[in-house]
């Protein structure tokens, strides 16, 4: 019964970190990356659609992006809509497909994304935290319930403690890891 207070517990952190790491696909590094792009939706036929839904996004070189739309008559909503999303460059429209140059980033732009990569890992810690919680709420449950003794309610919860410490461990170095690839230039 403990074990699998255990392993829903390490799922549900794991989930913490994966999340964490694709919030981290939208923060601007020295190279680009059509995730930059992940929040912006356009009016699709009165539907709000992601943008990779009407059309292929694709990173040209390390400061440029083109998005190809495959209904050409969409060009002018994907512009505005790029614009709106305020993502701190202008598109350009060919008339085929719009690119978006990307100035190399500022040691303030630098220091602004490792800011925002060090709010989206706080957030991952709170989240790793709430699940440990839960986690011990079960514990103490089952102590309350007596079907476990209170060695084996200290135990678990150390246990978890343990757990939980792990992952919040490896969250930091995941935020390492994504500063260092901030910072360099």
């Amino acid at each position: 019964m403990l074990e699998e207070i255990y392993q829903e517990t390490k799922e549900h952190m794991e989930k913490s970190i994966e999340a964490l790491k694709q919030h981290y696909k939208t923060v601007r590094t020295g190279k680009v990356s059509p995730a930059v792009l992940d929040g912006v939706s356009i009016d699709y036929y009165g539907t709000p659609t992601p943008l990779n839904q009407v059309g292929s996004v694709t990173a040209i070189d390390a400061t440029t992006i083109a998005v190809n739309p495959w209904e050409k008559n969409l060009l002018h909503d994907i512009e505005r809509a790029i614009q709106e999303a305020n993502i701190g460059v202008n598109p350009n429209n060919d008339g085929d497909f719009i690119k978006l140059f990307f100035p190399p980033m500022t040691v303030e732009q630098r220091g602004e994304s490792a800011k925002q990569a060090k709010a989206m890992t706080d957030d991952a810690k709170v989240a790793i935290r709430n699940v440990r919680k839960h986690a011990n709420d079960k514990v103490k449950k089952l102590h309350k319930d007596k079907e476990i003794t209170e060695d084996e309610n200290k135990k678990a919860q150390d246990e978890i403690q343990k757990i939980t410490d792990a992952y919040v461990a490896k969250a930091d170095d995941t935020f390492k890891a994504k500063e260092a690839e901030i910072l360099k230039v």
